[in-house]
């Protein structure tokens, strides 16, 4: 199904997904998207909605199983508290990206910006996974619960810094995967660095070809350089800050 969102208000843009997706509609084109918000929010079927511009803020929150691609770039809090599905924006992307996500899979090819992947969380078999082409700003991974973050660096110089400063703050739980080295210096005290082993490269590896598979990259070109990971040294960081 193919829509014209030129000029349409996001109500009834996303009215008009709802009602198509739970008719049976499994495929959507949207063309002149620009700046409409929440486009996929709360939609549980297995949709996939291919957006053409650039979608508004909370793109795909609370989501829970459909596929959305992105024809450009992103705004903020994409990914917000989504369950399951998958999120793929060929651009770049804004700030509070996977704020809670629970869920699924958020691929980027560019650069974010601030606090992305703040509050992730897993459980038992429910894990999201959110790999960036590029880097990241400030308080990446804050507060993170659960999870997987990967920041590949694509197209950086050497030595070029990846994340902005506090990365990490607060983190109680998941992994971050930086590829090439980490400064120390820009990181929160709750987080310790080591080298990824050969476990953490089988975390990784299905969901780097996956990732490449969308954006036509060639894995063998990212696995040139070693990963760092980034592990919490504390389940309760801030425990003694609490009365019992």
């Amino acid at each position: 199904m193919q829509i014209n969102a030129k000029g349409m208000h996001y109500r009834k843009l996303n009215a008009i997904l709802k009602e198509a997706a739970a008719s049976g509609v499994a495929h959507f084109e949207l063309e002149n998207v620009n700046g409409q918000r929440y486009l996929g929010t709360g939609l549980d079927r297995p949709v996939e909605i291919v957006v053409n511009g650039v979608p508004g803020n909370d793109l795909g929150a609370f989501m829970d199983g459909p596929t959305v691609i992105v024809r450009g770039n992103g705004q903020d809090a994409i990914a917000n508290t989504m369950n399951a599905g998958k999120i793929v924006v060929h651009g770049h992307a804004g700030d509070v990206l996977a704020f809670g996500m629970r869920g699924g899979k958020l691929f980027i090819k560019g650069d974010v910006g601030y606090r992305v992947g703040i509050h992730m969380k897993a459980y038992n078999e429910q894990v999201p996974v959110v790999i960036i082409g590029g880097g990241a700003g400030a308080f990446f991974g804050e507060y993170m619960a659960g999870g997987v973050l990967v920041l590949l660096g694509l197209g950086y110089a050497p030595g070029q810094s990846l994340i902005g400063d506090y990365t990490g703050t607060g983190m109680h739980g998941g992994a971050i995967y930086i590829r090439g080295k980490v400064d120390p210096e820009l990181l929160g005290k709750e987080v310790a660095v080591f080298e990824a082993n050969a476990e953490d490269r089988a975390v990784l590896e299905p969901h780097l070809l996956e990732y490449c598979q969308e954006f036509g990259l060639d894995p063998a070109e990212i696995n040139r350089q070693p990963f760092q990971k980034l592990v919490p040294v504390s389940h309760r960081p801030y425990g003694n800050l609490y009365a019992y």
